[in-house]
């Protein structure tokens, strides 16, 4: 439903709409930088998966923190002023990543990062949810595209600029000036708390007929069922993240400096997949864009730890990337239709579940590779993903919709 009028000028929702999609670009290539980072974090400071995995909590740690206060400080600042806060902790961070020499110093830096990484994508996704509602059709499988494209540039640009001969520390500097330049041009379009709040009002009367006090998100089922399979598949994502690059190169004998491929490959299907998602969405319905691409999710991610040849192993990336893509953006644009629920705390209860799982998951996935290997670990994710096949599908079938 188009909700534009008078109120809301057409020119300033595309605006913000570009805006947001440039905010989605700077978190996916903030985020995939530390992926390739990860392997010089690990020989660095001579630690093992386990001790990874540890400081990986961290960062886990630091997100989970701030995605519920971002849900609460978002109807009193805005989305708007906690976006370019969190853009600015992005690009402090990324640099102190590649020099800090102590667990200690690295998990302080990590926690801080993480939680720039928490409150950005809380709020960017509230924010494109109220752009989506304003702008009257699908946006946010492209939005989560835009992101996408960031994690490519991120996963790629970094590694590229050390084979060039650049030292890491400056070209995370680089990087971090980068992003950092993005936000401030993308800060002025984007929507800011009156407009925001006229548009949740809006949002609120003309589509469910209610208006007034909302009901805490925390209570609600069907926010934290959407949490739950979140965690899940974030878990994935996070898994490629943190875990393919140290994978390719313990596992495949990759060069250090290529290791970024896995991800890179991982980016590639999801942005392609995404950029398109809108469409897709639209015409398989949600529910089997959910149920259909968690299963082709999983399947690769067995393909990849199973297949013992490099290009079986990114094809494996490849797909978990092709399935997980629009699984996300479904489950954000169902929290912006839960009647009765503000849309900002909804998404920070399926935000702060799962991204959980993306960043908080990893480090368990640490634990499960030290005591096991870290094929297992990975085998984990497959089987969660194969659980979100089988949840998902039987709540729409309990629902009797196609949606």
């Amino acid at each position: 439903m188009n909700l534009i009028d008078n109120t809301f000028d057409l020119k300033l929702v595309s605006r913000a709409k570009l805006a947001t999609q440039a905010i989605f670009l700077v978190c996916g290539f903030g985020v995939s930088s530390w992926a390739v980072m990860v392997p010089f974090a690990k020989s660095r400071l001579h630690l093992n998966d386990a001790e990874l995995g540890g400081l990986l909590l961290l960062l886990g740690a630091g997100s989970v923190t701030m995605m519920p206060l971002t849900g609460i400080l978002m109807g009193r600042i805005g989305s708007r002023r906690l976006i370019f806060i969190a853009a600015l902790l992005i690009a402090l961070c990324l640099p102190l990543l590649l020099i800090l020499n102590t667990p200690l110093t690295l998990g302080i830096a990590l926690f801080f990062f993480g939680a720039g990484i928490g409150t950005i994508d809380v709020a960017m996704n509230a924010h494109g949810v109220q752009v989506q509602n304003l702008y009257g059709k699908p946006i946010m499988s492209s939005l989560h595209g835009l992101f996408s494209v960031g994690g490519l540039l991120g996963s790629l640009g970094l590694g590229f600029l050390i084979r060039l001969g650049a030292q890491p520390f400056y070209a995370a500097v680089i990087i971090a000036l980068s992003l950092l330049l993005i936000a401030i041009i993308g800060y002025r379009s984007l929507l800011s708390l009156d407009i925001e709040s006229a548009a949740i009002k809006r949002f609120s009367l003309v589509v469910h007929g209610i208006s007034g006090r909302m009901t805490n998100a925390w209570f609600s089922p069907v926010a934290i069922f959407l949490g739950v399979l979140c965690f899940a598949v974030f878990l994935a994502e996070g898994a490629m993240l943190d875990w393919s690059a140290l994978f390719l190169k313990e596992y495949r004998g990759i060069d250090p400096s290529l290791a970024g491929a896995g991800y890179a490959a991982f980016s590639v299907a999801m942005a392609t997949t995404r950029l398109f998602g809108d469409r897709l969405v639209a015409r398989l319905k949600s529910d089997r864009t959910v149920i259909f691409g968690s299963l082709v999710a999983g399947t690769g991610t067995f393909i990849a730890i199973i297949l013992p040849w490099l290009a079986g192993t990114l094809f494996g990336f490849f797909l978990i990337g092709l399935g997980a893509a629009n699984v996300v953006p479904v489950f954000f644009s169902e929290a912006g239709r839960l009647k009765g629920v503000s849309t900002a705390m909804a998404v920070s209860v399926i935000a702060t579940l799962g991204y959980g799982g993306q960043l908080a998951g990893p480090a368990f996935l640490g634990f499960i590779a030290q005591h096991f290997t870290l094929p297992v670990a990975l085998g984990v994710v497959g089987i969660l993903l194969f659980f979100v096949t089988i949840a998902y599908g039987i709540r729409r079938m309990k629902m009797g919709s196609n949606n």
